[in-house]
């Protein structure tokens, strides 16, 4: 019996054999009944950072202030009306809770049914509590936090044995603007009220969540597009109107740039941007008005890849003149990756080869790069894709191959992945 099965069984029963499979795994013994992929990756990532399957790593709540700073910050908090409306009334008569974590895993919104909330308590599955999978093992917000795809963990799936009792269903919700993780929607409850349907339906509420804020993204840069407007047409010059998250409304006297690059604090006055070199910076309602001074670039000097963190990876340019960061995408970090292995250059061909098995898939190859040489710009080239010569790129790993890119399938992700510790890049 497979476990991808295990819905058609009785609760009890499933439970039991799940059981058994995980003190096997444990164990290193070989278990009469395979775990699912998704799982024993998991439970080895845990083995390697030394998750104690008994009591997990359980770190501080956070303060109830911190919470609040948190709810007030997290975009998430624009779709809660969406989350609640698809979730809440059946999770409530199904003895299950909704849990909304932030990217950092830590419990902001946890709503439902009042008996399933007090059984969260004694889990320490409360608002402001870190359920990262490093922390409390393999679950349903920090699992599908990591490989960035709906998971559910059923009964002693669960890494921590207290756990055990428990059955979770968790989807990711990204930025529809640019793939950046911003938490975790999850359907918890007892084990015997488990049904296969729950995951299909917590992903499906995720993507309508994720929907509307696509919706709200377009509404607020049409707002801001219409208050640039008598602004723009008053200069001369180059310019561009952009919203608190660099995202572009309107431009004038230069080509349309998608979104430019803001550091985390931007303040009014004379400051350097990485993709458009010395401006003069003004605040707008709900933006920024950027005017261009056509100072020349300064060159960058080193790209910096860290993939050393499953779930989260950035790339960090270095200049002359100053330094800025922006987080990956999952497809985004694998193109990275695979330049960074290929600094002679690789074609789209090979990179479809690379990324999907199939080098006819050229056009998806060709789209996403063109979305990554806008931030990186000049340190990329193409005919074919690589960077640039004169730039220093390194490449941080994680401490074991096994952990490169967890949520990669990409074939030439896999290779390295499941390759010799000797086979990996470290800089180049």
């Amino acid at each position: 019996m497979n476990v991808a099965r295990l819905a058609t069984v009785d609760a009890a029963q499933a439970a039991r054999l799940l059981s058994e499979v995980r003190e096997a795994a444990l164990a290193g013994q070989r278990a009469r009944l395979a775990p699912r992929p998704v799982i024993e990756q998991s439970w080895g990532r845990m083995l390697r950072s030394g998750v104690d399957p008994e009591r997990g790593l359980r770190s501080r709540v956070l303060s109830s202030d911190e919470v609040l700073r948190r709810r007030e910050e997290s975009p998430l908090r624009q779709v809660l009306p969406v989350l609640r409306e698809g979730l809440l009334s059946v999770a409530d008569v199904a003895q299950h809770i909704m849990v909304v974590a932030d990217a950092d895993g830590r419990v902001l919104w946890r709503e439902g049914a009042a008996p399933v909330l007090r059984k969260a308590d004694s889990l320490g599955f409360e608002p402001g509590a870190d359920w990262r999978e490093d922390v409390v093992g393999t679950n349903g917000v920090g699992t599908p936090a990591v490989v960035r795809r709906p998971v559910q963990v059923f009964a002693a799936e669960h890494f921590v044995r207290a756990h055990s009792s428990w059955t979770c269903s968790g989807a990711p919700i990204t930025d529809p603007r640019d793939g950046r993780l911003l938490g975790v929607v999850d359907v918890s409850g007892p084990l015997e009220t488990m049904h296969p349907a729950t995951l299909a339906w917590v992903d499906s509420v995720a993507k309508l969540a994720e929907a509307r804020l696509r919706e709200l993204h377009v509404a607020s840069l049409e707002q801001l597009r219409a208050v640039a407007a008598p602004v723009l047409a008053r200069l001369g010059g180059r310019a561009l109107v952009v919203d608190r998250d660099g995202w572009t409304a309107a431009v004038s006297g230069m080509p349309y740039v998608r979104r430019a690059t803001l550091p985390k604090s931007l303040a009014p006055g004379h400051r350097w941007l990485p993709s458009l070199g010395s401006c003069t910076v003004e605040p707008l309602a709900g933006g920024w008005l950027l005017r261009t001074e056509d100072e020349p670039l300064a060159a960058a000097r080193r790209v910096v890849l860290d993939l050393a963190r499953p779930g989260r990876c950035t790339v960090t340019v270095m200049a002359s003149a100053a330094s800025w960061s922006s987080e990956l995408s999952p497809r985004h970090a694998e193109l990275l990756f695979l330049l960074a292995e290929h600094r002679g250059g690789r074609g789209a061909a090979g990179l479809a080869e690379d990324l999907f098995g199939d080098p006819s898939k050229t056009v998806t190859v060709r789209a996403e790069m063109s979305r990554v040489r806008r931030y990186l710009g000049d340190l990329l080239r193409h005919r074919p894709y690589r960077f640039c010569e004169d730039v220093e790129v390194e490449v941080l790993l994680p401490a074991d191959p096994r952990d490169l890119l967890p949520q990669s399938t990409a074939p030439a992700v896999t290779r390295k992945r499941n390759g010799p510790a000797d086979d990996r890049p470290t800089s180049f």
